[in-house]
Protein backbone atom coordinates (compact mmCIF):
# COMPACT_ATOMS: atom_id res chain seq x y z
CA UNK A 1 0.00 0.00 0.00
CA UNK A 2 1.20 3.52 -0.84
CA UNK A 3 1.24 6.23 1.80
CA UNK A 4 0.70 9.62 0.14
CA UNK A 5 1.84 12.58 2.26
CA UNK A 6 -0.45 15.46 1.35
CA UNK A 7 0.18 19.14 0.77
CA UNK A 8 -2.82 21.44 0.35
CA UNK A 9 -1.96 24.78 -1.25
CA UNK A 10 -3.78 28.08 -0.86
CA UNK A 11 -2.17 31.35 -1.90
CA UNK A 12 1.12 29.50 -2.32
CA UNK A 13 1.12 28.39 1.31
CA UNK A 14 0.73 25.01 2.97
CA UNK A 15 -2.65 24.90 4.72
CA UNK A 16 -5.24 22.48 6.05
CA UNK A 17 -8.98 22.94 6.19
CA UNK A 18 -11.46 21.26 8.48
CA UNK A 19 -14.19 19.38 6.61
CA UNK A 20 -13.45 21.50 3.53
CA UNK A 21 -14.40 24.75 5.28
CA UNK A 22 -12.29 27.61 3.88
CA UNK A 23 -13.07 29.64 7.01
CA UNK A 24 -11.56 26.90 9.19
CA UNK A 25 -8.02 27.05 7.86
CA UNK A 26 -4.77 26.25 9.61
CA UNK A 27 -1.64 27.67 7.94
CA UNK A 28 1.79 26.11 8.29
CA UNK A 29 5.16 27.85 7.95
CA UNK A 30 6.72 25.10 5.84
CA UNK A 31 7.99 25.93 2.37
CA UNK A 32 6.03 23.57 0.08
CA UNK A 33 9.03 22.41 -1.95
CA UNK A 34 11.28 21.95 1.08
CA UNK A 35 8.50 20.02 2.81
CA UNK A 36 8.04 17.75 -0.21
CA UNK A 37 11.79 17.15 -0.42
CA UNK A 38 11.85 16.22 3.26
CA UNK A 39 9.11 13.66 2.60
CA UNK A 40 11.23 12.21 -0.22
CA UNK A 41 14.25 12.01 2.07
CA UNK A 42 12.15 10.09 4.59
CA UNK A 43 11.31 7.47 2.00
CA UNK A 44 8.05 8.58 0.38
CA UNK A 45 7.58 7.83 -3.32
CA UNK A 46 4.40 9.81 -3.98
CA UNK A 47 3.02 13.22 -3.00
CA UNK A 48 -0.65 14.23 -3.06
CA UNK A 49 -1.18 17.94 -3.80
CA UNK A 50 -4.48 19.84 -3.68
CA UNK A 51 -4.83 23.25 -5.32
CA UNK A 52 -7.50 24.74 -3.05
CA UNK A 53 -7.77 28.07 -4.90
CA UNK A 54 -8.49 26.30 -8.18
CA UNK A 55 -10.88 23.88 -6.48
CA UNK A 56 -13.08 26.70 -5.21
CA UNK A 57 -12.65 29.42 -7.83
CA UNK A 58 -11.59 27.51 -10.94
CA UNK A 59 -8.46 29.65 -11.27
CA UNK A 60 -5.12 28.21 -10.26
CA UNK A 61 -2.49 30.33 -8.56
CA UNK A 62 -0.27 27.33 -7.97
CA UNK A 63 0.53 25.80 -11.37
CA UNK A 64 4.14 27.00 -11.27
CA UNK A 65 4.59 25.67 -7.75
CA UNK A 66 3.01 22.34 -8.67
CA UNK A 67 5.46 22.12 -11.56
CA UNK A 68 8.34 22.67 -9.14
CA UNK A 69 7.01 19.97 -6.86
CA UNK A 70 6.73 17.55 -9.79
CA UNK A 71 10.17 18.31 -11.17
CA UNK A 72 12.29 19.02 -8.09
CA UNK A 73 10.84 17.16 -5.11
CA UNK A 74 12.07 13.71 -6.06
CA UNK A 75 8.49 12.44 -5.71
CA UNK A 76 5.80 11.32 -8.11
CA UNK A 77 3.08 13.94 -7.82
CA UNK A 78 -0.64 13.28 -7.87
CA UNK A 79 -2.59 16.53 -7.94
CA UNK A 80 -6.10 17.87 -8.24
CA UNK A 81 -8.29 20.85 -7.55
CA UNK A 82 -10.18 22.77 -10.23
CA UNK A 83 -9.47 20.31 -13.05
CA UNK A 84 -12.40 20.93 -15.36
CA UNK A 85 -11.18 20.53 -18.94
CA UNK A 86 -8.86 18.60 -21.20
CA UNK A 87 -6.62 21.66 -21.22
CA UNK A 88 -6.29 21.45 -17.43
CA UNK A 89 -5.36 17.77 -17.58
CA UNK A 90 -2.83 18.32 -20.33
CA UNK A 91 -1.29 21.37 -18.64
CA UNK A 92 -0.66 19.41 -15.45
CA UNK A 93 0.75 16.41 -17.29
CA UNK A 94 3.07 18.71 -19.23
CA UNK A 95 4.34 20.09 -15.91
CA UNK A 96 5.51 16.59 -15.04
CA UNK A 97 2.63 15.54 -12.83
CA UNK A 98 2.31 11.76 -12.73
CA UNK A 99 -1.43 11.57 -12.05
CA UNK A 100 -4.25 14.11 -12.29
CA UNK A 101 -7.15 13.96 -9.85
CA UNK A 102 -10.60 14.93 -11.10
CA UNK A 103 -13.58 15.46 -8.83
CA UNK A 104 -16.52 17.73 -9.63
CA UNK A 105 -16.25 17.17 -13.37
CA UNK A 106 -16.68 13.44 -12.78
CA UNK A 107 -19.94 14.16 -10.97
CA UNK A 108 -21.20 16.58 -13.61
CA UNK A 109 -19.89 14.86 -16.74
CA UNK A 110 -18.91 11.24 -16.08
CA UNK A 111 -18.82 10.44 -19.79
CA UNK A 112 -16.15 13.09 -20.28
CA UNK A 113 -13.99 11.58 -17.54
CA UNK A 114 -14.39 8.14 -19.08
CA UNK A 115 -13.02 9.62 -22.32
CA UNK A 116 -10.06 11.04 -20.41
CA UNK A 117 -9.37 7.64 -18.90
CA UNK A 118 -9.37 6.15 -22.38
CA UNK A 119 -7.21 8.94 -23.85
CA UNK A 120 -4.63 9.50 -21.11
CA UNK A 121 -4.68 6.05 -19.53
CA UNK A 122 -5.97 4.66 -16.26
CA UNK A 123 -2.65 5.33 -14.51
CA UNK A 124 -2.72 9.05 -15.31
CA UNK A 125 -6.21 9.94 -14.09
CA UNK A 126 -7.60 9.42 -10.58
CA UNK A 127 -11.27 10.04 -9.78
CA UNK A 128 -11.99 11.74 -6.45
CA UNK A 129 -15.28 10.64 -4.93
CA UNK A 130 -15.46 13.14 -2.07
CA UNK A 131 -18.57 12.29 -0.15
CA UNK A 132 -20.82 13.37 2.68
CA UNK A 133 -23.55 11.28 4.33
CA UNK A 134 -27.01 12.68 4.92
CA UNK A 135 -29.11 12.06 8.04
CA UNK A 136 -30.25 8.73 6.63
CA UNK A 137 -26.68 7.57 6.06
CA UNK A 138 -26.85 7.91 2.26
CA UNK A 139 -23.62 9.20 0.69
CA UNK A 140 -23.80 12.09 -1.78
CA UNK A 141 -21.13 13.88 -3.81
CA UNK A 142 -20.79 17.64 -3.19
CA UNK A 143 -19.29 19.89 -5.87
CA UNK A 144 -16.84 22.78 -6.18
CA UNK A 145 -14.53 22.21 -3.23
CA UNK A 146 -17.48 20.74 -1.31
CA UNK A 147 -19.32 24.09 -1.31
CA UNK A 148 -22.37 22.92 -3.29
CA UNK A 149 -24.59 19.87 -2.94
CA UNK A 150 -25.39 17.63 -5.87
CA UNK A 151 -28.11 15.09 -6.55
CA UNK A 152 -25.60 12.41 -7.49
CA UNK A 153 -25.13 9.47 -5.14
CA UNK A 154 -21.77 7.86 -4.45
CA UNK A 155 -22.84 4.35 -5.43
CA UNK A 156 -24.57 5.56 -8.58
CA UNK A 157 -21.47 7.34 -9.89
CA UNK A 158 -19.09 4.54 -8.91
CA UNK A 159 -21.22 2.04 -10.83
CA UNK A 160 -21.31 4.28 -13.88
CA UNK A 161 -17.56 4.97 -13.94
CA UNK A 162 -16.71 1.31 -13.35
CA UNK A 163 -18.28 0.30 -16.67
CA UNK A 164 -15.79 -0.73 -19.31
CA UNK A 165 -12.92 -1.41 -16.88
CA UNK A 166 -11.28 1.96 -17.57
CA UNK A 167 -11.40 3.21 -14.00
CA UNK A 168 -8.52 2.18 -11.75
CA UNK A 169 -7.50 4.86 -9.24
CA UNK A 170 -10.22 6.19 -6.94
CA UNK A 171 -9.64 8.56 -4.05
CA UNK A 172 -12.47 8.73 -1.54
CA UNK A 173 -12.65 11.37 1.18
CA UNK A 174 -15.28 11.20 3.87
CA UNK A 175 -15.75 14.95 4.24
CA UNK A 176 -16.95 14.67 7.83
CA UNK A 177 -13.54 13.26 8.77
CA UNK A 178 -11.33 15.51 6.65
CA UNK A 179 -8.84 17.41 8.78
CA UNK A 180 -10.46 16.14 11.96
CA UNK A 181 -8.00 13.41 13.01
CA UNK A 182 -10.99 11.21 13.80
CA UNK A 183 -9.79 8.05 12.06
CA UNK A 184 -10.55 6.85 8.54
CA UNK A 185 -14.04 5.90 7.38
CA UNK A 186 -13.44 2.16 7.51
CA UNK A 187 -17.03 1.06 6.88
CA UNK A 188 -17.34 3.37 3.88
CA UNK A 189 -14.21 1.93 2.29
CA UNK A 190 -15.33 -1.62 3.02
CA UNK A 191 -18.57 -0.94 1.15
CA UNK A 192 -16.81 0.68 -1.80
CA UNK A 193 -14.36 -2.19 -2.23
CA UNK A 194 -17.18 -4.72 -2.03
CA UNK A 195 -19.04 -2.82 -4.75
CA UNK A 196 -16.02 -2.26 -7.01
CA UNK A 197 -13.28 -4.74 -6.03
CA UNK A 198 -11.13 -3.98 -9.09
CA UNK A 199 -10.39 -0.36 -8.16
CA UNK A 200 -7.21 0.84 -6.45
CA UNK A 201 -8.83 2.76 -3.61
CA UNK A 202 -7.07 5.58 -1.78
CA UNK A 203 -8.42 6.28 1.71
CA UNK A 204 -8.50 9.97 2.58
CA UNK A 205 -9.64 11.84 5.66
CA UNK A 206 -9.00 11.26 9.34
CA UNK A 207 -5.77 9.22 9.25
CA UNK A 208 -4.01 9.74 12.59
CA UNK A 209 -1.42 7.04 13.15
CA UNK A 210 0.07 3.67 12.26
CA UNK A 211 -3.03 1.82 13.44
CA UNK A 212 -5.17 3.70 10.90
CA UNK A 213 -2.80 2.77 8.08
CA UNK A 214 -2.90 -0.86 9.16
CA UNK A 215 -6.70 -0.76 9.27
CA UNK A 216 -7.21 0.58 5.74
CA UNK A 217 -4.53 -1.71 4.34
CA UNK A 218 -6.34 -4.69 5.90
CA UNK A 219 -9.48 -3.67 4.03
CA UNK A 220 -7.63 -3.82 0.72
CA UNK A 221 -7.04 -0.12 0.14
CA UNK A 222 -4.22 0.57 -2.30
CA UNK A 223 -3.25 3.88 -0.71
CA UNK A 224 -3.83 6.30 2.13
CA UNK A 225 -3.61 10.09 2.09
CA UNK A 226 -2.04 11.59 5.21
CA UNK A 227 -2.04 15.36 5.72
CA UNK A 228 -2.76 16.95 9.07
CA UNK A 229 -1.24 14.18 11.19
CA UNK A 230 2.12 14.75 9.49
CA UNK A 231 1.92 18.55 9.49
CA UNK A 232 1.03 18.58 13.19
CA UNK A 233 3.81 16.06 13.83
CA UNK A 234 1.46 13.65 15.54
CA UNK A 235 3.14 10.81 13.67
CA UNK A 236 6.34 10.47 11.68
CA UNK A 237 6.26 9.60 8.01
CA UNK A 238 8.93 6.93 8.49
CA UNK A 239 6.66 5.16 10.99
CA UNK A 240 3.83 5.07 8.49
CA UNK A 241 6.03 3.84 5.67
CA UNK A 242 7.48 1.04 7.78
CA UNK A 243 4.23 -0.40 9.11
Amino acid sequence: MIVYPAIDLRGGRVVRLQQGDYAAQTSYPDDPLALAQSYAQQGARWLHVVDLDAARDGVSQARGLIGQLAQLSGLLVQTGGGVRSEADVEALLELGVARVVVGSVAVREPARVLRWLAEYGSERVCVALDTRADAAGVYWLPLDAWTRDSATGLNELLDLLSQGALLKHVLCTDIARDGMLAGPSVELYRLLLARAPAIALQASGGVRDVADIVAVRALGCAGAIVGKALLDRRVGLAELLEC
